[in-house]
């Protein structure tokens, strides 16, 4: 593989020599994107009561990189076809860095949630390019299959692994949570330049980038998960008018690229329904877990009164999914196929949530470790098998697009369920005297949106399991 050809290359079946080193860069930078997520959810109360942020101010810290993320992300898969994965890769990651710097600066809530909007549509960019990268690198079947897996196993982890790392770097200040992002995007910037090939466009992918439906369903986005964090202060009517203000902004973008020359979503590709369960699939685990941590870590620091670093060693063992996902979740993909395996992961989830709802006041850490454990293999048996049947039968010049159309739902479920958890969470806190309630009340949308999971996963007909 040479680093100077702007030829395509052929697809490799085995994960050995160069192509091993471009996974591993690559899983380095989804570990980066899933590290900086955690420990700032950790970090989350620390940053509160320094710049004196509302809790609406405090999901908007978190909502602001996710809306970022996830309005731009189908933008961001398309530009990987047409301009070249590569340089859609290491441009963003630069843009990270600097953005990731400007977050350990802040000194207003607002400037900290600018920094987090561009971090977020610069991660919109990277991510569906890196894994392209690695979908037109590997050919379809079993080495294309453990390399996804291998990838969104140490994405998992990243996550998992930045709850510890927030917890560490909080006890030194809540900037460390920032500052560290910048050390990592600067090793990866250095490995990735000499190792990722220097391939041109697809060939097959041309047209023009569609800017416009990108806006529109950005803006879709932000209107409904808006809507949804203010209902509980605001009038009925204006409520109905931001969730009717989204409906029509997503029909505007289904016009939009019915008409446009080169869409930025081509709609036929919505005719696979394993592809379209797997992002509902995806939008639902994210939106469960996005509700249920942001709820956990508000109970843990705010009401037990447990520092940063005791909650995120507390949820370390969510962390489980990083060794179990890379190891175990390619055998059992092997032999009962994506769905089946994807959907074990959600009974799991659906277990987690449910054994944490009658949460009380004088709970041991041994009472909350059975829904954390569950909640990491969860993780394990879900993510990746729903990565794999997002992007698997996909002609290779639109494998940015499934990528980034797995990501959008992935984000924007995690905005929409901690906007909703938020919501519930504000609304029990006015209706109710018991504030231990609130939490329990808050802790339901976690638990029916992985029921609702669930249900999306295992209607329709199975697909034929593919072994290794």
């Amino acid at each position: 593989m040479s680093s100077t050809t702007s030829e395509p290359l052929a697809p490799v079946a085995r994960l050995t020599g160069r192509p091993l080193a471009v996974l591993l860069v690559l899983c380095g930078a989804l570990f980066l994107e899933g590290i900086d997520v955690a420990m700032l959810n950790i970090a989350l109360p620390a940053i509160r009561a320094d710049l004196g942020l509302t809790t609406g101010e405090l999901q908007w810290v978190m909502s602001a990189y996710i809306l970022g993320y996830g309005g731009f992300m189908l933008l961001g898969g398309r530009a990987a076809d047409l301009f070249g994965r590569r340089r859609v890769f290491l441009v963003p990651l630069v843009v990270f860095l600097a953005f990731s710097g400007l977050g350990a600066i802040a000194t207003e809530g607002w400037m900290l949630i600018a920094a987090r909007v561009v971090t977020g549509v610069a991660a919109a960019f990277m991510t569906p390019a890196g894994l392209s990268i690695i979908t037109t690198m590997f050919a379809e079947g079993a080495a294309r299959n453990r390399a996804v897996l291998i990838y969104s196993g140490v994405g998992a982890a990243g996550f998992s692994i930045g709850l510890v790392a927030g917890g560490l770097l909080t006890v030194l200040g809540w900037r460390w949570v920032f500052i560290a992002p910048v050390i990592l995007s600067a090793l990866l910037l250095a490995l990735a330049i000499p190792l990722i090939p220097k391939v041109g466009a697809d060939p097959a992918a041309r047209g023009r980038l569609d800017v416009l439906g990108a806006v529109t369903i950005t803006a879709a986005l932000v209107v409904l998960v808006l809507t949804i964090e203010q209902a509980p202060h605001t009038p009925a009517l204006l409520t109905a008018a931001g969730l009717v203000s989204s409906a029509a902004l997503i029909a505007a973008f289904v016009a939009i690229e019915r008409r446009a020359s080169h869409p930025l979503v081509r709609l036929g590709v919505l005719r696979s329904a394993p592809l379209v369960r797997a992002n509902l699939g995806g939008a639902l685990l994210a939106a469960a877990f996005m509700g249920f941590q942001f709820i956990v870590v508000l109970y843990l620091q705010e009401f037990r009164g447990w520092t940063a670093l005791e909650t995120s060693l507390a949820m370390l063992v969510v962390a489980i999914d990083g060794i179990l996902a890379p190891t175990l979740t390619p055998r059992l993909v092997a032999r009962f196929g994506t769905r089946r395996v994807a959907a074990a992961g959600f009974v799991s989830a659906i277990a987690s949530y449910a054994l944490f709802l009658p949460v009380a006041s004088d709970w041991t850490y041994a009472a909350m470790f059975p829904s954390f454990l569950l909640l990491g293999i969860a993780y394990t048996l879900a993510y990746g098998p729903l990565t794999i049947a997002a992007t698997d039968g996909v002609v290779e010049s639109e494998q940015g697009l499934a990528s980034g159309l797995l990501y959008t739902a992935s984000q924007f479920g995690g905005a929409l369920g901690l906007s909703i958890a938020t919501a519930v969470y504000i609304a029990a806190a006015d209706a109710v005297a018991d504030p231990l309630e609130t939490y329990r009340l808050a802790l339901i949308v976690p638990l029916a949106t992985a029921v609702l999971a669930l249900v999306i996963t295992v209607v329709g007909r199975p697909r034929r399991v593919r072994r290794a």
